[in-house]
């Protein structure tokens, strides 16, 4: 891969028949604990084949002093703490304590391509490690999300112990609003009413920005899928009416697009998304490229990059690019089959899940070339016959070698609910990670 005119490589290691975590790591010369840790394996000696390992290379390793402080270590080299951090995860439970004797790895040989910024999506529910996982590697968390009522008030969340997570490792979170009942549901017709109602936006957004500026949120996150045609132009006044009052209250304003190709797609997912309005209303956006594969379509990457960059291409065409994320799942789908429409439903699975149940099953990874997305098929214990289709470091790379030639602002993550230990390895080592706060 050739950007500018530097050379960049990733070591992304296949694992072969008979190879072990041992075996790899004398290969290229580097700790097996490493290789482990940055590939979340739990199984060393058992390795799956066609599994794609993340190998880092270190270029300058510090042992720690006695008396040396992770700030001082960080002022020594010219970098930060949490770029520290990023490159010993291990840190991550103990940060800012060292020890003397430790080695603190400074750099990888890996060139860096460029700065970038990188959005993660949570809800208030997520397990606390996973997300302390995440941190370090993400620009924002988007904390998923507000709702309101018919007189203005607001669906309320638990989001305070994430907010103050997020801060811990220099994370600035985002509020996100959505047309979400109390019920957990999505309404299609309560935006319609938020959006024709100018007085019930004002009273939405007084109380938007009250807990914006109280909870320490630097933006607002618009999340509005499925709006009917008719409300299109009503739609565009909301976000004009959103981002005037962000700004002047100094936060900014980010909009959730549906994967369009063109400007006249049709279907109610995408007609009232115009990219060039939205565009121009929002001071960042998030194509939501993922979902071709779902849970109940057929068998598929679920963000085949053939897919992904039609969609990228007519969103950079008529949006400033860096003004665009691209989205990236963090998650795949096991099919039973035969897959029948109408009746077979996948099972959303995690990516380090899916390894594993490939590890349990004795099934080899393979990649298609065209999706640039791994998969696997396994027989389960009651005879069914299943496919999995999944993320790992090979499909989200090529995901980044994407946003990278369109020159993006960065990627966005749905979501950050599930540990992918090799992803923030991967962007680790490839990217200076933009920190705001």
């Amino acid at each position: 891969m050739m950007y500018g005119k530097a050379v960049y490589f990733m070591i992304i290691h296949i694992v072969s028949a008979a190879e072990t975590v041992d075996s790899i790591a004398r290969r290229y010369g580097v700790s097996a604990q490493r290789i482990i840790s940055d590939n979340a394996i739990l199984a060393p000696n058992d390795l799956v084949v066609g599994q794609a390992l993340v190998i880092l290379i270190p270029q300058i390793v510090h042992t720690v002093s006695a008396g040396q402080t992770l700030a001082s270590i960080a002022a020594q080299y010219g970098v930060s703490e949490i770029q520290l951090i990023q490159n010993n995860p291990y840190l991550i439970d103990r940060a800012p304590t060292v020890y003397a004797g430790e080695q603190i790895i400074i750099s990888f040989t890996e060139p860096k391509r460029r700065e970038i910024t990188l959005n993660g999506y949570a809800y208030p529910f997520i397990n606390r490690t996973v997300l302390m996982r995440a941190l370090p590697y993400l620009t924002y968390l988007t904390i998923f999300g507000y709702g309101f009522r018919e007189d203005g008030s607001l669906i309320l969340i638990d989001d305070t112990p994430l907010i103050r997570l997020a801060y811990d490792f220099d994370t600035a979170p985002i509020m996100l609003l959505s047309s979400i009942t109390e019920d957990g549901n999505f309404s299609s017709e309560k935006a319609s009413e938020l959006f024709q109602n100018v007085a019930l936006q004002n009273a939405v957004l007084d109380n938007i920005v009250a807990v914006m500026q109280e909870k320490g949120y630097v933006g607002l996150d618009i999340d509005f899928e499925y709006v009917e045609q008719k409300d299109a132009q009503a739609f565009l006044d909301f976000l004009g009416n959103a981002g005037a009052r962000m700004r002047e209250n100094g936060f900014f304003l980010h909009t959730d697009l549906a994967p369009k190709t063109s400007g006249n797609q049709a279907g109610l997912l995408y007609e009232a998304h115009n990219y060039p309005a939205i565009g121009a209303l929002s001071d960042m956006v998030l194509l939501m490229t993922y979902e071709w594969g779902y849970t109940y379509g057929p068998p598929m990457a679920v963000a085949p990059i053939d897919r992904v960059r039609d969609v990228v291409e007519y969103g950079a065409s008529v949006i400033p690019p860096e003004k665009i994320l691209m989205g990236i799942p963090n998650y795949g789908y096991d099919w039973p089959l035969p897959f029948e429409k109408g009746k077979t439903r996948a099972t959303s699975i995690g990516n380090q899940d899916a390894i594993d149940l490939a590890r349990i099953y004795g099934a080899a990874i393979r990649f298609d070339s065209t999706s640039q997305s791994p998969y696997f098929e396994y027989v389960s214990q009651d005879a069914v016959k299943h496919i999995v289709w999944f993320e790992d470091a090979r499909s989200v790379l090529a995901k980044f070698d994407l946003i990278d030639e369109f020159d993006l602002l960065g990627g966005g993550y749905w979501n950050v609910m599930r540990p992918f230990a090799q992803n923030w390895a991967l962007v680790s080592a490839l990217y200076e990670i933009r920190k705001v706060v």
